[in-house]
């Protein structure tokens, strides 16, 4: 057999299946958000050109549902990020009970995002017996009723919640690697720790931190479960993002064309802010 042909030959099951699962939905996606097509009136199907774009992005939820993503997305990330490097900092130095410390941090990332949800919403943040609220009247003080009055910001916690302790186990792992001869010969030329922390510490978590960034850009922008389970995007549109816009569309009002061209935009959406930041946060990784 001829030595080229070979890898070819190995390389194209995995090549059928990236095609079956990745190019095969894209161009049905395509495809469907550039027809007219509505489950409710199946015989009023016909080529759409970009009606159904303009029609999504005309929604008076648009707006809001862009901004809210975007906040939510940077939100998440800068508190993961930041949480997650003084954790992971503070645990670094030996201690009594450090491995359970550890495994206690890192076990809410295997908590289903739908229970996580129904965690915060019934035992946390529940105006009338949630901890929260017991919190409040223990210091005299009206309970909030978190999830009407302050709804964006309440997914906010519920997502940074769960996805701080992936961020804490990157950084965790990136610190094992430290160079401690480094470490020491700093402390021996009289560096306190705020000058290890900037000038050792953060450059070499500088790689981590793209890491974390990247991964957690490519899932924030799908967050779902935990808007649909508290908030269901209200109160009006004040907690919906394009991907719960998105089911509105597809599922509510049962119109494919429209959901899909908003799938398309969110394709680009998350294109756009994965080069911004990765951009921003790994401009200096090879220096």
């Amino acid at each position: 057999m001829n030595r080229r042909l070979l890898p070819r030959l190995l390389l194209t099951p995995a090549m059928a299946t990236l095609f079956l699962w990745m190019i095969v939905p894209l161009v049905m996606t395509i495809y469907f958000s550039l027809i007219r097509y509505n489950l409710m009136q199946p015989d009023q199907t016909g080529f759409a050109g970009l009606e159904n774009f303009e029609y999504f992005v005309t929604d008076p939820s648009f707006g809001t549902a862009v901004v809210n993503t975007l906040l939510l997305l940077g939100s998440v990330i800068l508190i993961t990020v930041v949480l997650g490097i003084a954790i992971a900092l503070l645990i670094n130095e030996p201690f009594a009970g450090r491995g359970i410390v550890r495994v206690l941090l890192i076990s809410p990332f295997f908590v289903m995002p739908t229970v996580n949800a129904l965690m915060w919403k019934n035992m946390m943040m529940n105006p009338i017996y949630g901890v929260l609220a017991q919190v409040w009247m223990f210091f005299g003080a009206q309970p909030v009723d978190w999830l009407t009055d302050h709804p964006l910001f309440s997914v906010i916690v519920m997502v940074s919640w769960q996805w701080l302790p992936f961020a804490t186990l990157i950084f965790m792992t990136a610190l094992q690697s430290m160079n401690h001869e480094q470490l020491e010969a700093s402390r021996m030329d009289g560096a306190n720790y705020l000058q290890q922390l900037r000038y050792l510490y953060v450059p070499h978590l500088a790689r981590s931190v793209a890491v974390v960034v990247m991964i957690e850009l490519i899932f924030l922008l799908s967050i779902f479960a935990e808007i649909y389970t508290t908030t269901g995007g209200g109160p009006g549109d004040a907690s919906t993002n394009v991907t719960f816009l998105i089911f509105k569309q597809a599922l509510l009002n049962f119109d494919a064309g429209v959901a899909s061209a908003g799938a398309l935009f969110a394709v680009l959406l998350a294109n756009i802010a994965a080069v911004f930041l990765i951009r921003m946060v790994g401009k200096n990784l090879d220096k």
